[in-house]
């Protein structure tokens, strides 16, 4: 599920330590709905626990995402990807990757983590159907050997999911 990039990532800068502790300590003490962040010492990669909002097809199912953070973040977008099983939905692969603009194109230093966990959270419980992308099996073959979805150029053209 990692990218082999992650193996070899370089350590955080002070710049993305600093930042982190303070959205660790944040998320600590005003949590997302819906999310619980599992303690790890591993401030580059953490593991989130995402229930599916009540109302939704989600609702009540439990996923993970983990997030690798960059050297550079927040400059840089972290890596997010569904670990296994990943939910079924149009725009969420097989292999966790999940095509959603602000983890790519739209990122901004000013989103968080929870930011992003909220909107990943909003792409779920608007999705009408689960099912996988139309592409999936092309895509997932493409994947193999550890690529990184940051390494995808993602083609953003439905927004009602």
């Amino acid at each position: 599920m990692t990218s082999s990039s992650a193996t070899t990532r370089k350590a955080l800068s002070k710049i993305a330590c600093n930042r982190l502790q303070k959205e660790l300590v944040e998320w600590q003490v005003n949590p997302p709905t819906g999310f619980k962040h599992k303690v790890t010492d591993n401030l580059q990669r953490w593991v989130i626990e995402v229930i599916g909002a009540p109302g939704t097809l989600y609702a009540n199912e439990i996923y993970q995402l983990q997030v690798d953070f960059p050297e550079h973040y927040p400059m840089e977008a972290p890596q997010v990807i569904f670990l296994n099983p990943a939910p079924l939905h149009p725009h969420i692969y097989s292999n966790g990757h999940i095509c959603l603009d602000i983890l790519y194109d739209s990122w901004s230093p000013a989103m968080t983590v929870s930011s992003v966990c909220i909107s990943i959270l909003s792409m779920l419980s608007s999705s009408p159907a689960k099912q996988r992308p139309e592409d999936n099996d092309r895509y997932v073959k493409n994947c193999r050997n550890g690529r990184s979805p940051k390494e995808t150029r993602w083609w953003f053209h439905d927004d009602k999911v």
